[in-house]
């Protein structure tokens, strides 16, 4: 494995400490943040943004903060919204949603070879399709 992206979601409950996540997940997520191979999409700082607008997400701390914290807190690595990647989430094999923000992510984990950790049920079932490598969180 080349290392994981995780998504939103993921991203957030392994910060919170959430229980959504397995154990043997959060282990795997942890040994990948040790080895400097765990990303996030840039556009999910943008979701978290707008959780945080539509009061879809409360943190204990104005959300700007929150990230920089848990990114500090993580290490975790940005992967920025390359040319490629841009153009990979127009043109996605197979069949797949037109959420901007999910094809991005799911582009992301494409170009740069990552395993997408997601509870998302849509993208882990494009995954059955081996369009994209993708573990359940």
């Amino acid at each position: 494995m080349n290392g994981l992206l995780l998504d939103t979601h993921a991203w957030i409950w392994y910060i919170e400490g959430s229980d959504e996540i397995s154990k043997s997940t959060r282990k795997v997520i942890s040994n990948a943040l040790h080895d400097n191979q765990a990303y996030i999409a840039a556009i999910s700082l943008w979701e978290i943004g707008m959780l945080d607008k539509k009061q879809r997400i409360i943190f204990e701390m104005p959300v700007l903060e929150w990230l920089n914290k848990s990114i500090a807190m993580t290490h975790i690595r940005t992967q920025p919204i390359s040319p490629a990647i841009a153009i990979e989430s127009c043109h996605l094999p197979g069949q797949f949603h037109e959420d901007p923000a999910d094809r991005l992510i799911v582009a992301t984990a494409r170009v740069e070879a990552l395993t997408l950790v997601t509870r998302d049920k849509r993208i882990l079932a494009y995954s059955q399709h081996k369009y994209v490598s993708a573990i359940k969180c």
